[in-house]
């Protein structure tokens, strides 16, 4: 016999009015955009957006294609910025008009936030200087650039700044987030409904853990790759700087 799908979480304490955005951009990271999206989508009364340069559908790093709800010039005052990660925040490090953008909803909005490598795109609108953030552990070091503090923790929350770690902390990310706007209760009403409790099969999710075999291929076949962020990070933190 088939299940029945989930219900719909329990409604509680409504929070009509909050707005919610997530940006989106080619070669995103799926999972640092889609994991928040999903916890955020199930806040009671919150409005919750994707938003893009142009309204086209945007490539993302899994095949799927991500389409979004507004654009920078139409998106509304936000209460919470999120900044997902990814190759393509690469491309947006000297991108004036996405820095902009980043900057001009950071002056008013309650919290301005990160998953993953999106914490480099808020670093180069100079939006990390004297805070602490963290990122995924391959860009960990990158931070300082832009004048914040890494700090190696699955959630990082400074002031008006939360930062979450590589891709899956996306989720702890959220979560965390929506504990501090409409408390623990219905973050953890959310969890239960998305019935994330992890055990991973394998201990290879952190290169404190990972064999060490794995660390060093990992490491190589992304050498390339990484030696052109750190560039385009030095670059963009001169910029930042001037």
């Amino acid at each position: 016999m088939t299940s029945p799908d989930p219900a719909p979480s329990p409604a509680s304490a409504p929070t009509p009015g909050l707005r919610i955005g997530l940006l989106v951009f080619s070669n995103v990271t799926q999972l640092d955009l889609t994991g928040p999206l999903q916890v955020f989508a199930d806040v009671p009364g919150a409005s919750v957006d994707v938003i893009g340069k142009t309204p086209d559908p945007v490539p993302t790093d899994a095949v799927i294609t991500l389409t979004p709800t507004v654009t920078y010039a139409a998106c509304p005052q936000l209460d919470v910025l999120c900044v997902p990660g990814g190759h393509g925040v690469d491309l947006l490090l000297d991108d004036d008009e996405t820095l902009d953008f980043l900057r001009s909803q950071a002056e008013r909005a309650r919290y301005v936030t990160s998953v993953c490598t999106g914490a480099l795109l808020l670093g180069a609108a100079g939006l990390l200087q004297g805070y602490r953030a963290t990122t995924h552990w391959s860009a960990f070091e990158l931070l300082a650039e832009f004048g914040a503090t890494p700090e190696r923790s699955r959630v990082c929350h400074d002031r008006d700044r939360i930062t979450g770690g590589g891709v899956t902390a996306g989720i702890d990310f959220a979560l965390s987030v929506v504990a501090e706007l409409c408390g623990r209760d219905v973050a953890e009403r959310i969890q239960l409904h998305l019935e994330y409790d992890p055990a991973p099969p394998f201990t290879a999710g952190s290169p404190s853990t990972a064999p060490t075999a794995v660390l060093e291929a990992f490491r190589a076949a992304g050498a390339a790759h990484q030696a052109d962020r750190e560039e385009r990070v030095r670059r963009a933190a001169a910029r930042m700087r001037a």
